[in-house]
């Protein structure tokens, strides 16, 4: 069990990034084809909690929502919280 939760994070970290990196490439197609969008809040939220680097990735591998400052900002926050779920991982 104790192996189990050890990889935990590193789970949680890269299921969060592909949602966020998925939900922008989601929200480029729907606003390419003028259909319902993914809510900005949603993006925004799920960049703060940790899918930052699949925010930022999908921001230039798409050229989606670049000229946001607000998705830039929510993207590095949500870095520093992978970079500090990564920290306190190593430190157990």
């Amino acid at each position: 069990m104790t192996g189990l939760l050890k990889h935990l994070p590193w789970a949680y970290l890269l299921i969060v990034n592909m949602v966020e990196f998925f939900a922008m490439y989601l929200d480029k197609q729907r606003a390419i084809r003028k259909k319902w969008r993914v809510p900005e809040f949603d993006l925004l939220f799920i960049g703060l909690i940790g899918g930052g680097i699949g925010g930022l990735l999908a921001q230039q591998i798409f050229h989606h929502k670049t000229r946001k400052l607000r998705f830039y900002f929510a993207f590095i926050f949500g870095t520093l919280v992978t970079i500090a779920i990564i920290y306190v991982s190593y430190k157990r």
